[in-house]
C-alpha cells in the first residue's frame, strides 16, 4: 500500500494571486496579493523562500514570523495566519499596500492632504511608543519599506525582521547586511567605543526623522540631506529637527513627540486626527459625548478621504447604532457615507440597518428616516417594502405629532410605486380618507390631497374610479383654503383618468361651485380648470373620433408610466406645499369677518394665499358624512400655537415672491389636446361693442361698491359650522358627496340635530333648577 505525503502549501486555506509581487521592498520577504479560498476575501501574503547557504537570513525571517504572530496592536500589521515549511515561510496579514507604492499612486491622483499625512505619521509613532515603552523592544528598521497602508488609509508598522530587546537579552541588534536599510542607521552606531550616551529609543527616533523626510521629499539620497527640511510643514520642522539632532540623548521619547505635535498649532492638531482618536476610543465614551460627536461628524465628512469614510467611519456608525444605542443622530452621517458606496455594498451594509430602524419606537429616528427616504428608496425591493417597512410606516398616520403625520404622507410619494395591490388600494386609501376628513391640521389635509393626486396613476382602475373624484370633491369643501386649491389642482393633474361623462356630471358641477368661493385664489384656479375641462369636452364634441384617445387611460391598469402628466405637479407637491406648510405654521391667520378683505401677506411661489378664516366644508347626505365635529376651529388654533417648537426639517424652505397664477397651471399643459385647450382659453375673443359683462348687472342685490372685492361679502361657508366626523373605514367612504338635493337634506338633518341638542340642554337645566342646591352632608336619594 502506498502512502502519499500531503502538500502543506496546497492545503493552505489561502492562495497567492497570479500578479507579480507588490513593490518589492528591500529585505528577505516578497509581498503578494492573495485571497481566502473559502470566502474570497482579500489578504496580503509575505513569502520567504528558504535558500541554501542563507541560514542567517532564514533565522531573521523566522524571528519576524514569531514577532508578528505574538504582537497585537491597532497600528502594527495584523497577523491572520501563517505557514512554515522546510522550503518556505508564508505570513498572511490584512490586505495592505507598501507605503512607497501608496504615496506614488496618490501623488498621480492629486497627492495626499496634510491631514492624512499627519494621521499616518501619528499611527507610526504610536506603534513605536507601544514597542519601546510597553514591550521594551527596539524596532531597528523604521523606514519607508517597513510601513504599509490598508484599504481605509491607515498606516501600519511592519518589517519586524531586525527587532531586538531593549534590555539586550537576545545579544543585541542583528546584522542587516542590506545597504538600502543600513543608510537609515544613526551616526552614533558607527562609534563602537560605547562612550556616546543615548536612550533606548534614540536610534528608532532618528530613523523616524528619516521616514518623515522621505514622506514629504521623496527617497533619501544620503544622510547629509536631512539638514534641509525641504517640503516638511513649518509646524513640524521644530519637532523634526529634534529627531535628527546629532546628540542622541536629546531625541524625544515617542510618547513625548506625539504630545508635542498635538499641542496648540501643532502638526497633528486637526479635526481629522481628533476624529480618528475619538473613533478609537468610542466604546468607552459617554453617551452625551457620542451624541455630540455624531452630530458634528456630517460637517467634516466632505473633507475626509473617501476610503477612510467607507472603511473606518461606516463600520463605526453601524456598530454605534446596533450596539451603542446612538439613535437618530447616526442617520445623517450614515446616509452621507452611503453615497460613496456601490449599489451592491449599499444593499449589503446599509439596507439591513435601515429596515431595522423602521421598527424603532423612537420618534426622532422615524421622522429622520422619513425625511431622508429619498436617499435609500431606490435600493429597497418590493417585498421588503411591503412586509418590513410599510407596516411600520403606516403607524405614522395615527401619530399625535403633526410633523410625523406630515412626513408620513410625503413619504408615500416614494413608497407608492413599490406597494402591492392591498397596501396601496386598500390600506393606504383608508388612512388617506381619515386624514383628509378628520385631521385637525389644515396643511396635512392639503398635503394628503396633493399626494393622492401624484400617486393616482399607481392605483387600480376600480380604485381610481371610486376614490379620486370623491376625494378631490371633498377637498374643494375643506375649510382650509389651500386644501380647496389642492383639490382643484388634483382634478387637473389627473384629468386623463376621468371619462368624459364624469367630467361633465361630477367634476364640472363641483368646480362651478368654487367660482363663488370667498378666496380669490380658489376662484382663479376654479375658472382655469373649468375652461380646461370645457375645452376638452368641446374638442371631443367637434371630433368624436378623439374619444378613444382621450379616454385611453381611464380603464388602463395602474402603471408608473401613466404618471407622466403629473410629473411636474410632483415637484409642486414636494417643495411648494412644504414651503406653504412652513409658512402657515409660522404665521397662523387671525379670524376676521366674512366681509373683510383677504390679507395681503407674501405667498410662497406657485401657491395661493391661505384663507384668513378657515371655513368648514358643506354637508352631504351620505351616512358617512352626516356626523359633525364640535369646536374644530378652536382645536386647530390650539395645535397651531405650538408648531414653532417642533423640528420641521425639510419644511423650512425659503419663500420667494408669488408668481403669476398662469405659472401654476404650466404642469397641466403636457399633452396635445390639453395644451390646445389652454391655448384657446388664454386668448378669448373680445366681446362685441356695447356688450355688458355679467359683473356689471345688478342682480337684485345691494348697490355695488367701489371698495373691496365683491366676492369677499359671500358667506358660502360659516366659520361656526363644524366639520364632518366621518366613518372612514367602509368601502364607500369616498362616495356620495355632490348634488344640491343631498346638500339640502344634510342641512335639514343638521338643523334637526341642533334643535334636539337645544331641547335636551333646556330639559337638563329645568331639572337641575327644580331640584335646587344640595345641602352639605345631604344624601342623594334619587
Amino acid at each position: 500500500m502506498w502512502f502519499f505525503a500531503r502538500d502543506p502549501v496546497r492545503d493552505f486555506p489561502f492562495e497567492l494571486s497570479q500578479e507579480p509581487p507588490e513593490g518589492n521592498p528591500p529585505g528577505p520577504w516578497a509581498l503578494h496579493r492573495g485571497r481566502k479560498k473559502a470566502t474570497g476575501s482579500l489578504v496580503s501574503i509575505f513569502v520567504y523562500d528558504v535558500k541554501p547557504g542563507a541560514e542567517e537570513q532564514t533565522q531573521v525571517a523566522k524571528a519576524a514570523f514569531k514577532r508578528l504572530k505574538t504582537l497585537r496592536h491597532p497600528n502594527i500589521l495584523a497577523y491572520i495566519d501563517g505557514l512554515e515549511t522546510e522550503k518556505c515561510l508564508h505570513i498572511v496579514t490584512e490586505a495592505v499596500t507598501p507605503l512607497g507604492v501608496y504615496l506614488k499612486a496618490r501623488a498621480e491622483a492629486g497627492g495626499l492632504k496634510e491631514q492624512e499625512l499627519s494621521w499616518g505619521l501619528h499611527q507610526v509613532v504610536k506603534a513605536l511608543s507601544f514597542l519601546v515603552n510597553d514591550c521594551g523592544l527596539i524596532h531597528n528598521n523604521v523606514c519607508m519599506a517597513a510601513v504599509f497602508v490598508d484599504r481605509a488609509g491607515e498606516w501600519k508598522l511592519g518589517g519586524l525582521d531586525y527587532m531586538y530587546s531593549a534590555q539586550g537579552n537576545d545579544g543585541g541588534p542583528p546584522r542587516k547586511g542590506i545597504p538600502e536599510l543600513e543608510q537609515y542607521d544613526p551616526p552614533e552606531l558607527a562609534d563602537s567605543s560605547g562612550r556616546v550616551l543615548r536612550e533606548k529609543w534614540s536610534a528608532d527616533m532618528w530613523r523616524l526623522g528619516c521616514l518623515i523626510w522621505e514622506v514629504f521629499n521623496g527617497p533619501l539620497p544620503r544622510a547629509a540631506a536631512l539638514r534641509n527640511p525641504g517640503k516638511i510643514p513649518k509646524s513640524l520642522v521644530p519637532h523634526y529637527c529634534e529627531l535628527v539632532g546629532a546628540n542622541p540623548k536629546v531625541r524625544p521619547n515617542p510618547a513625548r513627540f506625539l504630545q508635542n505635535c498635538q499641542g496648540p498649532g501643532g502638526f497633528m492638531n486637526n479635526r481629522f486626527v481628533e476624529t480618528n482618536l475619538f473613533l478609537e476610543e468610542i466604546q468607552i465614551k459617554e453617551p452625551a459625548e457620542k451624541q455630540k460627536f455624531f452630530q458634528e461628524l456630517s460637517k467634516s465628512l466632505d473633507s475626509f478621504p473617501e476610503d477612510f469614510c467607507r472603511h473606518k467611519v461606516l463600520p463605526q456608525l453601524l456598530t454605534a447604532f446596533e450596539f451603542g444605542n446612538a439613535g437618530a443622530v447616526v442617520l445623517t452621517p450614515l446616509f452621507k457615507v452611503g453615497k460613496l458606496l456601490s449599489a451592491e455594498e449599499y444593499q449589503q451594509k446599509i439596507i439591513p440597518v435601515v429596515v431595522k430602524m423602521f421598527s424603532s419606537i423612537d420618534r426622532a429616528m422615524r421622522i429622520r428616516l422619513l425625511q431622508q427616504m429619498e436617499q435609500f428608496i431606490q435600493y429597497l425591493d418590493e417585498p421588503t417594502v411591503n412586509t418590513q417597512i410599510f407596516p411600520h410606516v403606516v403607524h405614522g398616520f395615527l401619530d399625535t405629532n403633526p410633523a410625523i403625520r406630515e412626513q408620513t404622507v410625503k413619504s408615500m410619494l416614494l413608497l407608492a410605486p413599490k406597494l402591492n395591490e392591498n397596501n396601496l388600494n386598500v390600506e393606504l386609501m383608508k388612512h388617506f380618507a381619515r386624514l383628509q376628513a378628520k385631521d385637525e391640521q389644515g396643511p396635512i389635509r392639503c398635503n394628503t390631497t396633493v399626494c393622492l393626486g401624484k400617486i393616482g396613476s399607481y392605483l387600480s382602475a376600480s380604485t381610481r374610479h371610486r376614490v379620486l373624484t370623491s376625494a378631490f370633491s371633498r377637498a374643494t369643501k375643506d375649510p382650509f383654503a389651500p386644501s380647496r386649491v389642492a383639490g382643484v389642482l388634483g382634478f387637473a393633474a389627473t384629468h386623463n383618468l376621468y371619462s368624459l361623462s364624469d367630467c361633465a356630471h361630477k367634476i364640472l358641477p363641483v368646480l362651478c361651485g368654487l367660482t363663488v368661493d370667498p378666496e380669490k385664489s380658489v376662484r382663479e384656479q376654479a375658472f382655469k380648470a373649468i375652461r380646461s375641462f370645457l375645452s376638452k369636452l368641446e374638442s371631443v364634441s367637434e371630433d368624436p373620433t378623439q374619444l378613444a384617445e382621450v379616454e385611453k387611460d381611464v380603464h388602463a391598469a395602474s402603471s408608473p408610466g401613466m404618471g407622466g402628466t403629473a410629473a411636474s405637479w410632483a415637484g409642486w407637491a414636494v417643495t411648494g406645499v412644504s414651503s406653504l406648510t412652513s409658512k402657515l405654521i409660522r404665521t397662523h391667520p387671525t379670524a376676521t369677518s366674512a366681509e373683510t378683505n383677504v390679507s395681503q401677506r407674501p405667498t410662497p411661489e406657485g401657491n395661493p394665499t391661505p384663507a384668513p378664516t378657515p371655513v368648514p366644508a358643506a354637508s352631504t347626505t351620505s351616512s358617512h358624512w352626516e356626523t359633525q365635529q364640535e369646536d374644530k376651529d378652536e382645536a386647530e388654533d390650539s395645535t397651531t400655537d405650538r408648531w414653532d417648537e417642533e423640528d420641521w426639517g425639510s419644511l423650512e424652505i425659503s419663500h420667494p415672491e408669488r408668481k403669476s397664477p398662469e405659472s401654476d397651471w404650466s404642469s397641466w399643459e403636457a399633452e396635445g389636446s390639453w395644451e390646445q385647450g389652454w391655448q384657446e382659453s388664454n386668448s378669448p375673443e373680445p366681446p362685441p361693442e356695447g356688450t355688458r359683462l355679467t359683473s356689471e348687472y345688478n342682480w337684485g342685490g345691494p348697490e355695488p361698491s367701489d371698495k373691496g372685492d365683491p366676492f369677499a361679502a359671500l358667506s358660502v361657508r360659516s366659520s361656526a359650522q363644524p366639520r364632518p366626523d366621518v366613518d372612514l373605514w367602509g368601502e364607500d367612504s369616498w362616495e356620495g358627496l355632490e348634488t344640491d338635493s343631498r346638500q339640502a337634506k344634510a342641512e335639514l338633518a343638521r338643523k334637526k340635530r341642533e334643535e334636539r341638542r337645544r331641547e335636551m340642554e333646556a330639559k337638563r337645566a329645568e331639572k337641575k333648577a327644580a331640584k335646587g342646591p344640595m345641602k352639605l352632608g345631604a344624601r342623594k336619594l334619587d
